[in-house]
């Protein structure tokens, strides 16, 4: 029912979370299967922690996001807002080094893009999935 009072852009926007979020849990996942509790040794250590609950984090944002919770996109936005920082912090020298070499379709840029755009929309993503709860109330009231 939550999904039939949602707008077009609404339930698009949230598809692009959802396929982003699992796709972020998977590829912390193959890090881990590759690396075990080493996979992120190069990291600084708060990244390291942060990036071995990313496999269980993404995943409640897209549980979250999915079940169009008023509580999901805010809760996505913090994902991606500790995923980002930790992700520039580790990158910085390199970016500053060599910064052409981080413009391509997948790794920071591709994370970067993901982020902002989750940031971008969580507001408006969070009100609809608020409404349009309460209108599926609504309508098992009357």
């Amino acid at each position: 029912m939550r999904w039939g009072t949602q707008p077009r852009w609404a339930r698009c926007t949230a598809a692009v979370y959802v396929m982003g979020f699992v796709e972020g849990s998977g590829a912390h996942a193959c890090d881990v299967i590759r690396g075990g509790l080493h996979a992120y040794r190069y990291w600084p250590l708060p990244s390291q922690l942060l990036f071995h609950a990313l496999l269980v984090l993404d995943l409640l944002a897209a549980v979250g996001v999915a079940l169009a919770l008023p509580v999901g996109p805010p809760f996505g936005a913090g994902v991606m807002a500790a995923d980002l920082i930790a992700n520039w912090w580790g990158n910085w020298d390199g970016v500053l080094r060599h910064p052409l070499e981080y413009l391509r379709p997948y790794g920071l840029s591709a994370i970067t893009l993901f982020g902002c755009f989750v940031l971008a929309t969580a507001p408006a993503l969070h009100r609809s999935f608020r409404l349009g709860a309460g209108a599926g109330v609504a309508a098992h009231l009357d």
